[in-house]
């Protein structure tokens, strides 16, 4: 890609391969986006499976606008990744992932899952957001995902997914994975089982916005 730092391409590409050998995403359900710079992106095109993507699977696009700089037609979901990353100056990495127990979670009915099962919840993730099933690739589902992110770090999208968005690939990767471990174990335990006190999951919740005590 002209004008595109190769390092950049490749740390990008890299990173979409650790998402789909960590069973985060299925063939070519997932998409994820890196910001470059103030006005410019990476984002994984239309239809691309992550475990294989290559150069010609990454789109750079304006942050602004969306529009395609360089590269074949992006996801379907960019809305909601150049959206993120154009209002939240914080975040740097958007990814949208389906993994299997997070995406049962998001098939069930209940808005009120306390998912302060493990203390990684509360300290890395914090609170977590749900929208209702809106259609793919609708300019509905990408208001409403930019929306929810205020003050969340992952937002469960009922009956399609999740998306998290951190600073970086290692911080996005680390929600999407802990998420996925807390959600297993709720199903495993049929949704019962000990919740970390509620003061206590407060208190992680500080230590993980104030960075300090690492879990």
């Amino acid at each position: 890609m002209e004008h595109i730092p190769q390092e950049a391409i490749a740390a990008f590409i890299s990173a979409c391969h650790d998402v789909a050998a960590r069973n985060l995403v299925r063939c070519s359900s997932g998409n994820m986006s890196r910001r470059l710079d103030n006005n410019r992106m990476l984002v994984t095109a239309s239809r691309s499976w992550m475990e294989r993507l290559g150069e010609t699977d990454v789109t750079a696009c304006q942050v602004s606008s969306g529009a395609v700089l360089h590269g074949n037609k992006p996801s379907v979901e960019l809305g909601f990744h150049h959206g993120i990353l154009r209002k939240y100056t914080n975040v740097n990495v958007v990814l949208h992932f389906q993994s299997p127990a997070a995406t049962t979670v998001a098939c069930m009915p209940t808005n009120n899952i306390d998912f302060n099962v493990i203390p990684e919840v509360p300290y890395y993730i914090g609170p977590v957001a749900r929208i209702p099933f809106i259609l793919p690739g609708s300019e509905e589902l990408a208001a409403a995902v930019v929306g929810a992110m205020e003050n969340h770090t992952l937002v469960i999208l009922t009956n399609h997914g999740l998306v998290a968005v951190g600073a970086g690939y290692k911080q996005v990767i680390q929600i999407a994975e802990f998420f996925e471990f807390a959600c297993g174990i709720f199903l495993r335990g049929n949704g019962g089982g000990s919740r970390i006190p509620h003061g206590d999951a407060q208190e992680l919740l500080k230590l993980g916005e104030s960075g300090a005590v690492p879990v």
